[in-house]
């Protein structure tokens, strides 16, 4: 157990590293490679008006001019130690952890991930709760109703779901539920959660149910797929068999099977939508 465990951590690590190498190279190689010259990225900090003089010098306080394998070993150290960036007419510090430093606000990158990551992560937990309840809901009571109607209709719900893209099922959300019905604000709303809770989910109401519609429609199918094959197993009609509840049967050893390949995508997909929301 301890040879397991010190060999995931050494692969955890490992990850960590390779993680961090295509991070660099994406924001400060790739750059580069295509053409943007090191003077070009320093004219950047001290604008297109600058002379060639300052651009020069600006270039060499930033290292752009070293080697890669300096540049990444400045990069790692700035994210457990911090950087410092001397931009000429004065030295913006990025405390750690320093994940480099955005153009467009003008400040180290991280204070603005923190600045986003309430309104992210509201957005993301509350889709999530939603599709995962109602996705897995109607997944199973399709699987319990094979051929029925509720079946045929649920399934046919959730094939549009998946093939109509977000943006156009977000405005027509949008044109039902706030200009027709009025049940929710239009958008560009936000309350903190600790001032209004309720004012909090009413804003967010909208963008939620949007995404789960999204979501909820493949793990209705995908739900529906494994609840039809686990309830034909044999330890199935065993547990029938011994006297057990049609919901025991359903819950204790259906479903429980059948949420593996849930659970695996379920990491996937919030994963994917908190870094695009």
């Amino acid at each position: 157990m301890l040879t397991y465990i010190i060999r995931r951590l050494i692969g955890a690590f490992a990850m960590l590293i390779v993680i961090s190498m295509v991070t660099f190279g994406i924001f400060f190689v790739v750059p580069q490679w295509a053409g943007a010259s090191p003077e070009a990225l320093a004219s950047r900090y001290v604008g297109r008006a600058a002379t060639p003089e300052t651009v020069a010098l600006v270039t060499e306080r930033l290292g752009f001019n070293d080697p890669v394998v300096v540049q990444y070993g400045r990069f790692v150290k700035g994210i457990f130690a911090g950087a410092q960036y001397d931009y000429g007419a004065g030295v913006e510090q990025c405390p750690a952890p320093c994940f480099g430093y955005s153009f467009i606000s003008g400040q180290p990158v991280w204070p603005d991930l923190v600045d986003r990551m309430p309104v992210t992560f509201s957005l993301a937990i509350g889709a999530a709760v939603i599709w995962v309840l109602a996705g897995v809901s109607v997944g199973v009571l399709s699987a319990l109703r094979r051929g029925s109607f509720f079946d045929r209709l649920s399934m046919g719900t959730a094939l549009a779901g998946v093939s109509l893209p977000i943006f156009f099922t977000g405005m027509i959300s949008l044109v039902i539920f706030s200009y027709g019905l009025g049940w929710t604000p239009p958008g560009g709303a936000w309350t903190d959660l600790t001032e209004n809770p309720a004012q909090w989910a009413y804003n967010l109401l909208l963008p939620w149910i949007t995404l789960a519609f999204l979501f909820a429609a493949g793990y209705a199918r995908l739900t529906r797929a494994g609840m039809l094959e686990t309830m034909g197993e044999d330890y199935i009609r065993t547990a029938r068999a011994k006297g057990l509840s049609e919901r025991q049967v359903v819950v204790k050893h259906g479903l429980r099977a059948a949420l593996t390949p849930i659970l695996t995508l379920f990491g996937i997909d919030f994963g994917l939508l908190v870094g695009g929301a």
